[in-house]
């Protein structure tokens, strides 16, 4: 049999993704100060623990893909489901569409006016929304392992786990330059999350336990996030996993003890939108998504739908939160 290069072998099969600790992090690692970020640690120390608290949201519907989903976006009031060897697309309300033949190891997925991007382990292929392939192009390096995608005006940024870096590229594919943390990246396992908002790249330094802010231009902006298991710190080894955006607020998902929360986007902890008990349970991180007033929720096979529910929040810190959020639009 001839032999496979990397590429199409990360292409064909996945990778390996090397766990455990990772030597010499401390669990009190303080944040770089940033002279004019702005960004700012978020919560206080608490015992880690699945703590019960009251949620703004409502579950107002569900529906089964029955494939294990890889990696979901949304455009244009459509939802972009990544399974194996494929993409289905389905309306706003969960009503099936069409699908179309894609690669098998999928590992993000990003939707524009440009096109449907989807990412893998060493390039990325750009599809019509017929599903037609439009364009492609490998990872930067042969030892490249792409993680997680953002579509921005500027261009593409896609975080690269085993070099430790965001890499660049016009929304044609052509290569601009390497965005590096100040404090180096430190990235466990395939949690390296990343999302636009408001001309600024925000992604996951997870194995620092923070969400680091840049500029397009790659300049260094701040970060925010400290260690724990209480409302507004990420636990575990290497959280937040996933990141998305609504109205200029942050979202963020973490694995361990699954949660959904939002911040600020100078870093200010709003509160918890959905617990591990409301998002299923488990251990995984929940992939998520903001559409208009609606969170989309990605798990196993199923998606579900979140809306905000004005009765609840009045027991919840959504309730009194003073911030302009297009999640706020509740129901009775």
């Amino acid at each position: 049999m001839k032999d496979l290069s990397r590429k199409k072998f990360l292409r064909t099969v996945g990778t390996m993704v090397a766990g455990g600790a990772v030597a010499g992090i401390s669990g009190s690692l303080m944040l770089r100060k940033a002279g004019t970020s702005g960004l700012s640690p978020a919560g206080s120390a608490s015992t880690p623990g699945k703590e019960a608290f009251p949620s703004p949201y409502t579950r107002v519907s569900s529906f089964a893909v029955r494939e294990d989903i890889k990696a979901f976006g949304q455009y244009d009031r459509k939802l972009y489901i990544a399974v194996a060897n494929a993409v289905l697309v389905f309306d706003y309300y969960g009503k099936f569409l069409h699908r179309f033949p894609a690669g098998e190891v999928i590992r993000d997925l990003a939707v524009g006016e440009d096109g449907i991007y989807l990412l893998y382990p060493s390039g990325v292929e750009v599809y019509t929304p017929k599903g037609n392939l439009s364009g492609q192009w490998e990872a930067c390096s042969e030892l490249s392992n792409y993680c997680s995608m953002a579509l921005s005006p500027d261009g593409v940024f896609v975080t690269d786990m085993a070099n430790k870096n965001i890499c660049k590229y016009t929304n044609r594919g052509v290569f601009l330059k390497f965005i590096s943390s100040p404090d180096m990246f430190i990235i466990p396992s395939l949690t390296f999350g990343i999302a636009y908002a408001d001309g600024h790249i925000y992604c996951s330094n997870s194995g620092r336990h923070r969400v680091e802010r840049y500029t397009l231009d790659g300049a260094y902006a701040g970060a925010f996030g400290r260690p724990g298991g209480a409302p507004g710190l990420f636990a575990g080894c290497c959280n937040p996993v996933h990141l998305a955006t609504a109205g200029g607020e942050i979202i963020t998902s973490e694995k361990g003890n699954p949660r959904i929360s939002c911040y600020g986007s100078d870093g200010t902890f709003r509160g918890i939108l959905l617990s591990s008990a409301l998002l299923g349970g488990g251990h995984a991180a929940y992939d998520v998504e903001v559409c208009e007033d609606r969170i989309f929720v990605a798990g196993k096979d199923r998606v579900s739908v979140f809306r905000y529910d004005e009765r609840l929040a009045q027991a919840s810190v959504c309730g009194s939160c003073g911030a302009v959020c297009p999640l706020r639009n509740g129901i009775l």
